[in-house]
């Protein structure tokens, strides 16, 4: 009997022992019927939540219904898991912590032992099934602290996870990081381009003193769906609530922290297809290019990563649709409109793990002890 993987969906779904992808879609597109004021509030929840003292306010301002309506379908959303959570996303680099993308080579046939291997790390935040060689990718980071340093937590995961080998992606350059799923409008805005490309992003750590840590520790995570969803952990805190939203700015400024927002289940907001489309880019084009791709709407990540005698592709870009067809269209768009011909899609057939990371908690140390004697 073929060893099976939980997709987010918690349908299991069996590994087989080959690299090709296998795809769903939604017939219906979400996994609940969603009308166009759900999609409307969808969008704004991703893209227009406020640091404010009635956020739900300024959406519902903008959806033209009541607060008390958007509150209600926002519960309503969650509870039917369209959205994952709606929290602060701070910045893992500003805070300094080390990350990247990894792609390990495991046994095609048990991939599933070694990801919940790999997923019990606390710094592992999302975790896939490709369809390559190199089979499972996931991002992971380690504390600004850690004594065993990201280095070692990979040779130590790799040794538990049994993996044959691993391959090192860290972000070289930053294009784009903005995971906004687009629920109202058709595939041709997907494949279409925002108003104008923006410089790489800054990644090096930023100061920040242990107010902010607590702030942190105090807001990270799902945010309570109410009329004031800050008010709760300004008391956690023991300040008024407008310190805390002024802070909250601030660490904004300070590129702490990225914005407030809701966080989708793709796959069940009908978004059943994501491909990682890398490209060959000459050198002296990368920054160029990767800017331009970084500018397609249905792009959500978009990355300079180091190239290999084996993998030549210099830019990472993450395309997210409602079906295969329409990341395809997404990725074709690009190669169009830059000459970059050569690329390779890695779709992924199976989500081992998704999750906002948690930060400045005792779960890193605690896996250091359990697994280096640290």
């Amino acid at each position: 009997m073929a060893e099976v993987a939980h997709t987010e969906d918690g349908v299991a779904e069996p590994t087989g022992s080959g690299f090709g992808p296998k795809l769903r879609s939604r017939k219906d597109g979400a996994a609940i019927p969603l009308d166009d004021l759900d999609k409307r509030l969808l969008n704004l929840m991703q893209g227009s939540f406020p640091i404010a003292a009635r956020p739900y306010q300024h959406v519902a301002s903008e959806a033209g219904i009541s607060e008390d309506e958007v509150l209600a379908r926002v519960q309503h959303l969650l509870d039917e898991r369209i959205i994952r959570q709606v929290t602060p996303i701070f910045d893992t680099r500003a805070l300094g912590y080390s990350s990247m993308l990894v792609a390990a080579k495991v046994d095609p046939d048990n991939p599933w032992r070694a990801a919940n291997v790999i997923n019990e790390h606390p710094g592992v935040s999302h975790n896939y099934l490709r369809n390559h060689e190199f089979n499972i990718w996931f991002t992971i980071a380690t504390e600004p602290d850690s004594p065993l340093g990201l280095e070692q937590t990979l040779t130590r995961l790799g040794e538990l996870a049994g993996a044959e080998s691993i391959r090192q992606l860290p972000t070289l350059k930053l294009f784009k990081i903005r995971m906004d799923l687009e629920m109202e409008k058709g595939s041709e805005t997907l494949s279409g381009k925002v108003a104008e490309a923006v410089e790489p992003a800054e990644t090096e750590p930023q100061p920040y003193d242990d107010f902010d840590r607590a702030v942190i520790r105090a807001t990270q995570g799902a945010m309570p769906v109410i009329p004031e969803p800050y008010a709760p952990a300004a008391a956690e805190l023991q300040i008024p609530q407008e310190q805390l939203l002024e802070h909250l700015r601030g660490m904004t400024e300070r590129r702490l922290l990225r914005r407030v927002a809701a966080i989708l289940f793709h796959r069940r907001a009908g978004y059943s297809a994501n491909g990682m489309g890398v490209w060959k880019v000459p050198d002296e084009r990368v920054l160029e290019l990767g800017m331009e791709m970084s500018r397609f709407r249905g792009i959500s990540h978009c990355y300079q990563r180091p190239t290999y005698a084996d993998w030549p592709y210099s830019v990472f870009t993450m395309a997210h649709g409602r079906s295969k067809d329409e990341c395809d269209a997404i990725l074709d768009s690009i190669a169009e409109q830059t000459g970059i011909s050569e690329r390779t899609t890695l779709y992924s057939s199976t989500e081992f793990k998704k999750i906002r990371l948690l930060y400045f908690t005792d779960d890193y140390r605690n896996w250091e002890r359990r697994n280096a004697d640290l």
